[in-house]
């Protein structure tokens, strides 16, 4: 799997609660997306950014990251044909993300993800 970029995913009570602390202090661009359960910050100047999560719409567990990657198919397949635990099966969401969760040997839970730009 060719991985595109990676980013954190906090787990937050309350996505817009939480924003202050990361676009005012940590001085994150408030915001690249908002969905309401989750909203991604990113710097001004750096390609840094983290997503605010207070529980996924539609995945039966929350991930500690997503992954984003040119080949979500590719890597689905990889990951089955590994015998990784698949927590919730290669879909395209309506808000126009096509992914899957992935249990990691370690028990972490991977969003990996495909973002049509």
């Amino acid at each position: 799997m060719r991985t595109t970029s990676i980013i954190t995913n906090l787990r937050v009570p309350n996505v817009d609660a939480a924003k202050s602390f990361y676009t005012e202090f940590l001085g994150l661009r408030s915001e690249e997306f908002d969905l309401g359960w989750v909203a991604r910050l990113t710097s001004p100047d750096r390609p840094v950014s983290v997503q605010l999560v207070t529980g996924d719409a539609s995945a039966p567990e929350d991930s500690v990251m997503s992954v984003h990657t040119d080949d979500v198919d590719g890597a689905y397949a990889e990951a089955q044909k590994l015998g990784y635990e698949i927590v919730y099966p290669l879909t395209t969401e309506q808000w126009g993300v096509r992914r899957f969760f992935v249990r990691a040997p370690d028990g972490n839970v991977v969003n990996i993800a495909y973002h049509r730009d």
